[in-house]
């Protein structure tokens, strides 16, 4: 037999970039990801975007914030995905 331990491999997850639009739970954010599509007939670039529920343990993201974030195992009905990086701080006025 081969004596050599095996090394768990690193899983690939899906990340994505978008800004924090609600900081309101506790643990929770809401972040809002725009992505650039093209029209299907007219070849006119469209912004589409949609809202994820995402985990952020320490409480460390607020409002306006851009952020990258992962995807995980199901956390509740609506949370996959954690919180990766912080990118940007909002300006605070």
């Amino acid at each position: 037999m081969n004596d050599s331990k095996t090394e768990p491999k690193a899983k690939n997850h899906r990340t994505l970039t978008g800004r924090v639009v609600s900081d309101s739970m506790s643990k929770t954010r809401t972040v809002l990801v725009e992505r650039r599509v093209p029209h299907p007939l007219y070849g006119k670039i469209l912004v589409r975007s949609k809202k994820y529920h995402i985990h952020d343990e320490t409480n460390e993201c607020r409002k306006g914030d851009l952020v990258i974030i992962e995807e995980c195992r199901p956390l509740s009905k609506t949370k996959a995905w954690r919180l990766s990086k912080l990118l940007e701080k909002a300006q605070s006025i």
